[in-house]
């Protein structure tokens, strides 16, 4: 179902369509399929909505943003279930998220009551200035398959604190967790058309509608780094602001000073994250010549123990792919490494066996070898694939970690104080964690930049990003 000006309905073209289980291929459900006449509707609701919304107090609309984490909370392991149903991910990693995404609606809640002014000094005595931080006004947002909770909350959170309407459109192959989100929203008693949401099958005339209308005023997406560039040149012609979390090709860097089989056990543990399918998974691992044997002994050790299946069986750390494409292209890059001289320690093919044979499963993978004329060294694989490279001092790995068009995130394992503090600061990514695989939070900062993408979300600047700052002159 769509739900549009607080209310549950069909597709204006009563359309709908399958969502399938990536570990079975099996449809659970289907879904109202949105168009372009259901997106106006939703943004025209939105614009409605707004001054009512934008009008009430921060107190009023934190108390909202309570009470969706706390029901939240609530429904965790429906949620999570639904989760590991509809896009693959091992049950305890979707409780994980489902709690990761409450954070959000909590850190926001509090937020909304720090969205401070200023008073700026005159060199008149005659005048005074003041600043104000207003909301923008309506937003678009297009959130992604790989966290298809979490995603939602960390852009309707700072949205609707900051006392802005928003129009979602959820990723096509994963509806029905939104869908129990926006019950979740319906439910505490939101005002018609502060929230709504579009599924579809087919994000263009959707997206089209949301870029060109100039009732939207802002655009936040997360997603892949082709179609965020296509998004802002749409957006353009109407001077929305722009958000957007983009992709990555995190560096992880292993100086001979780190324990290797620590250093080993934090990749393997953030390679497979959602089976490798975020964006701050590692995508390179450079690592000094000194224990580069050390390291791939232990890393391969524990990955070729890793289970792969439904994320439904305990003991599961790798889950399905979430569709075709994505399991092609993996494959693709392995098969393309390999023929350019990498070497396959472990892992390297498709799991087909059993009750596999109906699933995206890949088997987690280490390669070594790897040179910069392969594929998978300059694309961002998405996969449970550790292309592992061996280099010899600081200077050569800062300079190869840098080299590509991507900067959201990266990791440094050293116990060297001052190694640490040069490769923070010569790093040109947006994170950056030094003997931490999970450098997030609700309550820190994320985001990228070159490629990966403009804005951050979460932290203080989560709430910053959906507001636009008024100065007013006063003069007497």
């Amino acid at each position: 179902m769509l739900y549009i000006d607080g209310q549950w309905q069909k597709a204006a073209s009563g359309k709908t369509f399958a969502v399938t289980d990536p570990a079975t291929g099996r449809e659970l459900d289907q879904v109202a399929d949105g168009g372009a006449e259901d997106a106006r509707a939703a943004i025209d609701a939105a614009a409605r909505a707004f001054d009512g919304w934008a009008g009430l107090t921060a107190y009023q609309r934190s108390e909202k943003l309570y009470a969706a984490h706390q029901l939240m909370q609530e429904r965790r392991e429906d949620l999570a279930k639904l989760m590991t149903s509809e896009q693959g991910k091992p049950l305890r990693a979707a409780r994980n998220e489902v709690g990761y995404a409450a954070d959000f609606l909590l850190w926001f809640a509090e937020e909304a009551k720090r969205v401070y002014g200023q008073t700026i000094p005159s060199s008149r005595a005659d005048q005074r200035f003041m600043v104000l931080h207003q909301p923008v006004g309506v937003c678009a947002a297009i959130t992604p398959w790989n966290y298809p909770v979490s995603m939602l909350t960390r852009k309707i959170g700072p949205a609707l604190a900051a006392g802005c309407t928003i129009v979602l459109k959820p990723a096509e192959q994963t509806p029905l967790c939104a869908i129990e989100v926006f019950k979740i929203l319906d439910e505490i008693g939101l005002p018609p058309g502060v929230v709504n949401l579009v599924p579809t099958s087919d994000p263009v005339p959707v997206a089209q509608e949301l870029l060109s209308s100039p009732i939207v005023r802002k655009l936040t997406f997360t997603g892949s780094t082709e179609v965020g560039k296509l998004l802002m040149s749409q957006a353009a012609p109407t001077m929305k602001r722009v958000s957007m979390e983009l992709g990555g090709h995190a560096p992880f860097i292993v100086y001979d000073d780190a324990d290797p089989k620590r250093a080993a056990t934090g990749a393997a543990m953030v390679k497979v994250l959602n089976t490798g399918q975020a964006c701050i998974c590692p995508n390179r691992l450079y690592v000094q010549r000194g224990i580069a044997d050390a390291f791939v002994e232990a890393l391969a050790g524990r990955i070729s123990k890793m289970q792969a299946g439904s994320g439904f069986t305990e003991g599961v750390q790798i889950g399905p792919l979430v569709d075709q494409p994505s399991i092609e292209k993996v494959d693709r890059q392995v098969r393309d490494a390999v023929a350019k001289g990498a070497t396959v320690v472990t892992g390297g093919q498709r799991l087909t066996e059993g009750a596999l044979a109906d699933g995206y499963f890949y088997a987690p993978t280490v390669l070594t070898g790897v040179t910069d004329q392969m594929v998978i060294y300059r694309e961002e694989t998405f996969g449970p694939v550790a292309p592992v490279i061996v280099f010899d001092d600081e200077a050569e790995v800062l300079a190869m970690a840098n080299d590509t068009e991507y900067g959201l995130a990266s990791y440094v394992y050293t116990n060297d104080l001052g190694r640490a503090y040069r490769s923070i600061e010569a790093l040109r990514f947006g994170i950056v964690g030094v003997n931490d695989i999970n450098p997030t939070a609700a309550a820190a900062p994320f985001g990228g930049v070159k490629a990966s993408g403009l804005g951050r979300e979460g932290g203080q600047d989560g709430i910053t990003e959906y507001l636009d700052t008024k100065l007013v002159g006063l003069s007497f």
